[in-house]
């Protein structure tokens, strides 16, 4: 099934969504919003499913599904955590500073525990005070867990992704550096993530889901161009049941706990990335990009995003149509005077 939240309040109203993405039908008589339906999922799903199936063959009122009035599918969250499964990504991060990637890497994902008090809806704009700080954009794919205990085996912890949705998870690149030498990871550098309008659960995925990866392309369209189209199940090291059993290691996850692929990168047989203008699957976010320009060229010729740029991220089935709805955001300035 698929579901959505429409703008209303803190935590948003949850709706139905028809599987074309055409229509909903409010689902408050079940749960008032999404939170409170994965709080109680054995209870709330079956009745979703129920609504979800009528939808489809109109057999319930609906009104017409416009993206534009949805927030973030959780407009805040218990937990929002984001891996780095893509090691090519890694790989490449590290080779073009001139460091070796550690073996440990291949084995104890990385991971970092994100602010989640407020997410963007998919059509949001992002607010960009200053240009200097190093806007860039991160396509990613997200689960969303029910309750997951602490120490839950990575085979088990499958079993606990109830939904799936898309991030753009937004970096602000020039402050990373000198926030990782406080030792203390990131904070300002990483501002409010957005998500795709809709989540939906493993099932509506058919043979593109197994064995906890998603096996699609990530379209990714920067001002307009497209600019990346890696798949997301391929070069994906870690699974998003490795994923969820590293963040349960030490903690039980509630549920709502959203759990981050890390940036999609694909890795080619030069061993970097290549450019759709090349013939290649691109990236799906800009600092990819000029790592591979400084390891290829010895220095960077794309720049960070600015006022106006826009971004677009969406993936879509094998038939070509869109799955999650598509993540569509301006930058806009907020001078501070």
């Amino acid at each position: 099934m698929k579901l959505a939240s429409l703008k209303s309040g803190r935590d948003g109203k949850l709706v139905v969504v028809s599987r074309d993405l055409k229509k909903m039908t409010e689902a408050v008589a079940i749960a008032p919003t999404l939170q409170a339906a994965l709080d109680e999922w054995r209870l709330t799903a079956p009745q979703l499913e129920k609504l979800y199936d009528d939808l489809n063959i109109d057999s319930v009122q609906s009104t017409p599904f416009d993206p534009c009035q949805c927030a973030a599918p959780l407009p805040r969250a218990y937990q929002w955590v984001d891996g780095s499964a893509y090691l090519n990504h890694v790989e490449l991060v590290r080779k073009a500073r001139g460091a070796e990637m550690p073996e440990s890497f291949l084995t104890d994902p990385l991971m970092y525990q994100g602010g989640s008090d407020y997410f963007l809806g998919p059509t949001d704009d992002i607010v960009l005070s200053d240009v200097s700080q190093g806007l860039d954009f991160e396509a990613e794919i997200v689960v969303i867990t029910d309750d997951v205990p602490m120490g839950v085996s990575k085979y088990e912890a499958l079993n606990h992704i109830k939904l799936l949705t898309l991030v753009n998870d937004i970096s602000l690149r020039e402050l990373v550096p000198a926030e990782l030498e406080k030792g203390f990871g990131f904070f300002q550098s990483k501002p409010a993530s957005s998500f795709s309008p809709v989540v939906l659960t493993p099932d509506e995925l058919g043979s593109s889901w197994y064995k906890g990866r998603l096996h699609l392309p990530m379209q990714i369209h920067f001002n307009d161009k497209k600019f990346g189209v890696p798949n997301a199940g391929k070069d994906m090291h870690f699974h998003f049941g490795e994923l969820i059993a590293h963040a349960a290691k030490t903690r039980h996850l509630m549920a709502g706990s959203i759990i981050g692929s890390g940036t999609i990168s694909n890795k080619t047989s030069s061993e970097k990335g290549t450019r759709i203008c090349e013939g290649g699957v691109g990236y799906a976010c800009i600092a990819e990009q000029r790592m591979v320009e400084i390891l290829e060229e010895g220095q960077v010729r794309s720049r960070f995003m600015d006022i106006g740029d826009r971004i677009h991220i969406e993936i879509l089935d094998k038939s070509g149509n869109t799955l999650f709805g598509a993540i569509n955001q301006k930058v806009v300035t907020n001078e501070v005077v």
